[in-house]
């Protein structure tokens, strides 16, 4: 068994015009693609400092090279499985439990905003909850995490991804369980031009910030919210 939680970071691999491409449609398909490369980074030095193991899931399974000519060999990462987001979500979960982990806590790659602080809390959750859920202002949620003995799989079964309910179709399958859930507050992924506006005018002028992201957008900030 694994005394600390286990974090599986979900991304998928930085080929132009195949991600974001909602945002890219609003601000070309180059700077969404280095948003994109931004947002992992980021949140890849958000967890690395913390009391855990960090495991990258990627997307798609046959992007292995990519992937470690991107992120490098030293970080533990594996393809995603499944027939879709839900069932590989799921599959990632049964493996982090069947090798041992007792808490396993899994994040998306859009939520620049999303903090250490939140991660901690959400890790702490698992010691008095069955689940912890992050909800996302789209209706989704950037986390989900369970203990090995409150795992429920069918919170990823018959959900509507990519849509504005994919959060509380969630919740109900909690509740119809009898699951006790913290839920993480509401942050803001990043899909659109007003998402990416939203977390700039809140973020931009934090002192101590060192996100990779914020850069971009402050140096590219007279081209990307032009009217």
């Amino acid at each position: 068994m694994h005394d600390n939680p286990i974090i599986l970071l979900f991304i998928k691999a930085p080929v132009k015009g195949q991600i974001k491409s909602r945002l890219a449609a609003a601000i070309g398909n180059d700077a969404a693609l280095e948003l994109y490369q931004r947002f992992v980074l980021d949140t890849i030095d958000t967890v690395r400092a913390l009391p855990a193991p960090v495991r990258i899931c990627f997307y798609p399974p046959e992007a292995g090279t990519t992937i470690r000519t991107w992120l490098g060999n030293e970080r533990a990462c594996i393809p995603q499985q499944g027939n879709d987001l839900g069932g590989r979500m799921e599959q990632s979960f049964a493996q982090a439990f069947s090798e041992g982990y007792e808490r396993a806590v899994l994040i998306g790659s859009d939520i620049p905003e999303l903090s250490r602080a939140m991660m901690h809390e959400a890790m702490a959750a698992l010691d008095t909850n069955d689940a912890v859920l992050g909800p996302a202002a789209d209706g989704g949620y950037y986390l989900i995490g369970f203990k090995a003995k409150t795992f429920l799989p069918s919170v990823f079964h018959d959900i509507a991804w990519s849509t504005s309910t994919v959060c509380d179709e969630t919740l109900g399958k909690f509740k119809r369980s009898g699951q006790r859930v913290h839920l993480l507050p509401k942050l803001h992924d990043v899909d659109t031009k007003d998402d990416l506006r939203i977390f700039f005018n809140k973020y931009r002028t934090d002192p101590d910030s060192s996100s990779r992201t914020l850069a971009y957008l402050t140096e590219q900030e007279g081209t990307l919210f032009q009217p």
